[in-house]
Formats: C-alpha cells, structure tokens, sequence
C-alpha cells in the first residue's frame, strides 16, 4: 500500500462526488500500484489519469515538502491541494472553465505534514495555449488568442491573480464555432481588485512571440479602455522581462549542473 488510511488527516469532497468518495480513497491509497497515464513532467509533482466507474479522474500527487514546509502545511499554511480544489470551486463559482474539483486528501505522517494530492475530472481537450506559439498556422489562431485575452479580462473583473498564468496552464477545447478555456495547476491565485499594472504583468509568462502579444493588448486595451500603445508598451516591457529573467535562470541552471551531462 502506498498510503495506509489512518494517515490520511483531512479530506474533502465536491458534493456531486461523494458517492464514491470509498473508490477514489482507494484509488489514491494504491496511487503508485494501479495502472494509469502519466500526463506530467514527473520534476515536482506527478500527474497521472485514471479510468474508474465511468470516469475519467485527473490525480496529481504533490511532491513531499521541505522539513520547513511540512510544519508549515500541517499548522500554519494550507496545502497546495486544499487551495488547488478551494481556487477551482471558486473559478466555477464565478463561471470560468476549470476540469470539475473532486476532492483533495493530505496525509500526515507523526505531527508532519506528508504527502497530499488533488482530485479533478480528466478532460478531452484539442490543445494547451502553448500550442498558438510553436504552431502559427493553428486554425483561427488570431480568434483563439482574443477570447482567450477576453477571458483572462472577466478573470481580472472578478478579482482573480492567476500567479501561474503560463501556456501549459490554459487547456482550449474547440467546440463548434464555440472556444472554451480551462484553467488548471491552481494552487497559486491570490483574490483581490487588480490594479492597471498587475493586470497587464499578468499576461508576461504567457507566450515570447511579438504577434501574440500585440494581438492579446490590441484586444486587451478595448475591454479596458485604455489606449492601446499603452497596453502594449506595458504588456511588451513585461513579456521581455519575464524572458530575460527566465532564461537567465536557465543558463545559470545548466552551469551549475553541468557535471550532469
């Protein structure tokens, strides 16, 4: 057994799921032993899908904690699960696309915070934002990119600061002449009213491509009203310093490991 159930600490259901709340316990107890599809990255966390009774459930196991941490998740701070399914019930709330929050389930081991995980509907989707970067002749690309920048307006208008706002994060499913977004890895949001400035350096991590990001404060700047060589002198000065930082961050990375190779 991967997990035994008494040290499982908390637990939390949807409503619309609590009828098999016994199968999905199960299933995360024997996380490791039953056979699934793994659609992460595996360097932090891992993310896998799995069949059961009809559904297809998305489960991703969040890494161990730090010693730090694990104090401060088990009394301090809540877990990135418990705020993960908290941030999609609220997305949901305000009627933005996020897969449907299941459940979430911490594990403690002693007085330590141990392992944690969260519980969401696994959807079929055509593709991830990242997609409209490394693939210019996306069909309706241009489209794609200006609702997508409408919806990242009604995100700001109800509040909500998307810390983890990056390509990988947006799922776009075509769905007729209707495009629907759906966001996910959802623990880092902050709620609050966004000012002009955390508005428009919130589109940063989101695409280099010069194209994109004039398309994205073109559509940007008429929802908001404010003239569009601002939006985009704003918008382009923040992209450039997100890039110049990350792959900064990445040569450091590469220097600093290169007994790796």
């Amino acid at each position: 057994m991967y997990y035994n159930f008494t040290d499982l600490r908390k637990i939390l259901f949807s409503e619309t799921y609590r009828n098999r709340s016994d199968s999905i316990i199960e299933l995360v107890d024997n996380f490791q032993q039953i056979e699934g599809i793994n659609i992460g990255d595996g360097d932090r966390n891992t993310i896998m899908a799995f069949q059961m009774e009809g559904l297809l459930l998305n489960v991703k196991s969040f890494k161990i904690p730090n010693l730090i941490n694990k104090i401060i998740y088990r009394f301090f701070r809540k877990s990135k699960a418990q705020r993960s399914f908290e941030n999609a019930t609220r997305l949901l709330e305000y009627g933005m696309g996020t897969p449907n929050p299941i459940a979430f389930l911490e594990f403690y081991k002693g007085p330590f915070f141990d392992k944690s995980f969260y519980v969401s509907e696994q959807l079929n989707i055509d593709f991830t934002f990242r997609e409209l970067i490394h693939n210019p002749t996306v069909s309706r690309r241009e489209e794609i990119i200006r609702k997508f920048t409408k919806f990242t307006f009604q995100l700001h208008e109800h509040g909500v600061l998307f810390k983890d706002h990056s390509p990988g994060n947006t799922l776009i499913k075509m769905d007729g002449d209707t495009i629907k977004f759906y966001l996910v890895d959802l623990n880092r949001m902050e709620f609050k009213s966004l000012s002009f400035e955390e508005r428009i350096k919130n589109f940063c991590r989101l695409t280099p491509l010069k194209d994109m990001v004039e398309m994205m404060s073109a559509e940007y700047a008429k929802l908001i009203h404010v003239p569009y060589d601002e939006v985009f002198t704003k918008m382009w000065k923040e992209t450039e310093k997100f890039q110049n930082k990350f792959h900064r961050k990445r040569r450091l990375k590469k220097q600093l490991l290169f007994w790796r190779k």
